[in-house]
């Protein structure tokens, strides 16, 4: 179970720093300090640490000042919208840092490499040749186990779409695969 971190981070110091932008710092300070328990609870979900979750939601929080009028006017929503910065932050930052991983000392062993047992199975083999969208469709469903309204709001799509990417992902698997159309299982 994941404990939540403590309000440490210094709200009080984004006051001046929005007034010396010419900010409304009130709304813009009182925004923050209402929001900021949630949102280190939020960061600290997703980074798992809370010295990180707090380094984001500061630096979230600063680019959110500096741009507070913009961004009440157009989304009428600031913390979704600072729910969505911290998001699109933390997965920046994981896509910069996870590029390289150093160690100090080299494994004593090689590393045992070993094929895809499934590499050359026709299914398999059928199921990679699918677009991203239908294969996203048929493993949702036959592996994850969702409904069709589960998997239309996990994909961002109609569920009339998902059951026209299904009927067609399956009849170009049963073609592949050499199944006859009209045989049901």
């Amino acid at each position: 179970m994941v404990a939540a971190p403590p309000a440490t981070a210094d709200v009080d110091s984004v006051a001046p720093v929005a007034r010396s932008l010419g900010l409304a710092s009130e709304d813009f300070g009182d925004f923050a300090r209402a929001a900021l328990p949630g949102l280190l609870r939020y960061g600290h979900a997703l980074t798992g640490n809370p010295h990180d979750a707090a380094d984001l939601v500061q630096g979230v929080l600063e680019r959110i000042g500096a741009r507070w009028s913009t961004i009440v006017r157009r989304t009428g929503d600031p913390m979704a919208y600072a729910r969505r910065a911290m998001a699109n932050a933390h997965v920046s930052r994981w896509r910069r840092t996870r590029r390289e991983n150093l160690v100090a000392d080299l494994p004593d062993t090689d590393a045992v490499w070993q094929p895809d047992r499934f590499a050359d199975e026709p299914l398999w083999q059928a199921l990679r040749a699918l677009p991203p969208r239908q294969r996203a469709v048929i493993v949702l469903r036959y592996y994850e186990d969702l409904s069709e309204a589960e998997i239309a709001r996990a994909m961002g799509v109609s569920r009339g779409t998902v059951k026209s990417q299904a009927n067609k992902a399956i009849s170009t698997l049963r073609t592949r695969m050499g199944v006859p159309e009209g045989r049901d299982k």
